[in-house]
């Protein structure tokens, strides 16, 4: 059993595409936000009820974050505990630093986090396109191909405990192949807007500004920029474990502080 979801909500054409195409991998479940997500991050919604509705068979929306989503479609809605998570397909890439904000990586995490196999996969976005525009349908299904290879292999093989899979796929009808990778370094210039209001008031819009990569031949922004799609596996164990050491080597600890 598969379990479908996104950040991009319960109407977007990348996850009715996805699930359609998994079906040739085993029964999928599609558990979704009913409203778009994007950029909640690992969020859980504690301080409301949380309600799931049943849209059709074996799918479902619910009113909060892909977190919620992927916990309440595991522990109540599924008839049993789903052999993979596959979280997208988003609309916009997932690169670099910005799976730090991504709901549809956070899905997956959270899947990796219940000790059930995770891949988040994302299509890079062409603003010049809506999502349902005729060119990037076929590049839906395009990226939808290619989660199947890889949820069937994930299937066969497993992922290593507290390891989840982070795809992204060049929206582009010339794909070079597949790379994998490692995570990029993303920084954006002047991503908060200073505005007035019609009444005088200042607010603040945060916008992403401009995006600047890091150089490196074997990241996921490198492979993407290429015509590659990338496949990064990302940890979760945070640790820096280097560091770890070092201070454990090198920093002397008092009963009441450090030195």
């Amino acid at each position: 059993m598969i379990l479908v979801t996104n950040d991009d909500g319960i109407s977007s054409p990348g996850l009715k595409i996805l699930a359609k195409r998994l079906k040739s991998a085993g029964d999928v479940y599609v558990v979704a936000p009913e409203t778009e997500q994007s950029a909640v991050a690992h969020a859980l919604t504690l301080h409301r009820p949380l309600r799931a509705q049943r849209v059709r068979n074996n799918t479902f929306h619910v009113n909060g974050t892909p977190t919620d989503c992927v916990i309440i479609a595991v522990s109540k809605l599924l008839p049993q505990r789903p052999d993979l998570i596959v979280s997208g397909i988003n609309f916009g890439a997932n690169l670099g630093d910005d799976i730090t904000y991504s709901g549809t990586v956070a899905a997956a995490m959270e899947g990796t986090l219940l000790g059930i196999p995770s891949i988040a996969i994302s299509l890079i976005r062409d603003d010049r396109e809506s999502s349902s525009s005729r060119k990037n349908m076929l590049r839906f299904r395009g990226a939808a191909d290619f989660a199947s290879s890889i949820v069937q292999k994930v299937l066969k093989k497993g992922l290593p405990e507290d390891t989840l899979l982070n795809v992204n796929v060049p929206n582009t009808a010339d794909i070079r192949g597949v790379k994998f990778t490692r995570q990029g370094k993303l920084v954006y210039d002047n991503p908060v807007h200073e505005r007035v209001d019609p009444r005088g008031r200042k607010y603040y819009w945060i916008s992403g500004g401009v995006p600047r990569w890091e150089t490196g031949e074997d990241t996921d922004f490198d492979a993407i920029h290429k015509g590659y799609i990338s496949v990064t596996p990302v940890h979760l164990d945070l640790t820096d474990f280097g560091t770890l050491e070092r201070m454990k080597k090198n920093w002397k600890v008092r009963e009441r502080g450090v030195t």
